[in-house]
């Protein structure tokens, strides 16, 4: 990898702990400033359900479509440095956070290592993931499974919400 080449990647953001809006609206401004961020588009923020462990708030979501000169492995240090920074705690598998950011896709690339997988195993089967991107970016294709559009198509009625922008 050329560090002046210019990679394209998909970021989800979530977040159901300490005002979960702000929470996402913040780490999308920060992701957004990384070092190395060439583009940064973000969706709408959705609620959606949790999914796994059910006993929780409701989450936030987004989906950002980011260009950026980092690598994944190196861009992938960075979301996991900005969680930590939103006070992140892995508490146990699917529990509450302040923030989770997700590297959904890197530059339709396909990886399988101990500490990153992608695209993303489960992203075509969360509406919490689909939806924003093809709000975004209806014609982008992860992996083997098709179009954004398609893919929240078939998730429509998986229990999320747009959320109406603040007016101020």
């Amino acid at each position: 990898m050329n560090h002046q080449d210019i990679y394209t990647a998909v970021i989800a953001f979530g977040s159901n702990l300490e005002e979960p809006a702000r929470q996402v609206r913040q780490a999308a401004a920060t992701v957004a400033a990384l070092p190395n961020m060439v583009s940064f588009r973000l969706s709408s923020l959705y609620r959606t359900a949790p999914v796994g462990y059910a006993e929780q708030p409701d989450f936030i979501n987004a989906v950002a479509l980011v260009q950026t000169r980092d690598s994944a492995m190196a861009l992938l240090q960075r979301l996991q440095a900005v969680e930590q920074a939103f006070g992140r705690e892995r508490t146990f598998r699917n529990a509450p956070r302040t923030l989770d950011l997700d590297l959904i896709d890197f530059h339709h690339e396909i990886w399988q290592t101990d500490t990153l997988t992608l695209p993303h195993p489960r992203a075509h089967e969360r509406g919490f993931v689909m939806c924003p991107l093809a709000e975004i970016a209806p014609d982008y294709v992860l992996g083997s499974h098709g179009r954004a559009a398609d893919l929240a198509r078939a998730l429509a009625d998986d229990g999320i919400v747009r959320l109406q922008e603040e007016t101020t």
